[in-house]
């Protein structure tokens, strides 16, 4: 199961960080998991939103260069070694990670793993071929009532 993440470029300067959240704050969009990586030139602000089809056309619509990434959540065993597992189930199928953050715990108390991959379809056959537990966006961000 692929998760979406929305990669919003901005200009390094002071405010340029604002614009794209108070976008979406305005429409009450809520930001379930949010990244800021920067480089010397840009940042890239990296957005995991339940509804990422609206959060999407919202930023798009106002003039924001933003980019649709697939991820792959894995839960590790959360002991040492809980990753290197996740890592060698991937290796035979040759398969690189790209980027990878935790995102604490998914239900049941496993690590949480957030993987870009360069081939998420050869990624995800291979981790559920190992029986690596593959999360779903329900799984880290549970519903509220």
């Amino acid at each position: 199961m692929k998760i979406y993440q929305l990669s919003v470029f901005l200009e390094n300067r002071p405010g340029a960080l604002v614009e794209p959240i108070r976008l979406l704050a305005a429409a009450e969009i809520n930001l379930d998991v949010i990244v800021l990586v920067d480089s010397t030139e840009f940042g890239i602000l990296r957005l995991i939103i339940r509804d990422w089809r609206c959060a999407l056309d919202l930023l798009q619509s106002a003039g924001c260069a933003v980019n649709v990434v697939e991820l792959v959540a894995v839960g590790a065993v959360d002991e040492p070694g809980g990753l290197a597992r996740v890592l060698e189930a991937i290796e035979p199928a040759g398969v690189n990670v790209e980027y990878m953050f935790g995102f604490g715990r998914a239900q049941g108390g496993a690590a949480a793993l957030m993987l870009r991959f360069d081939d998420p379809d050869r990624a995800l056959a291979a981790l559920a071929n190992a029986q690596i537990d593959i999360l779903s966006i329900d799984d880290l961000l549970p519903q509220e009532d």
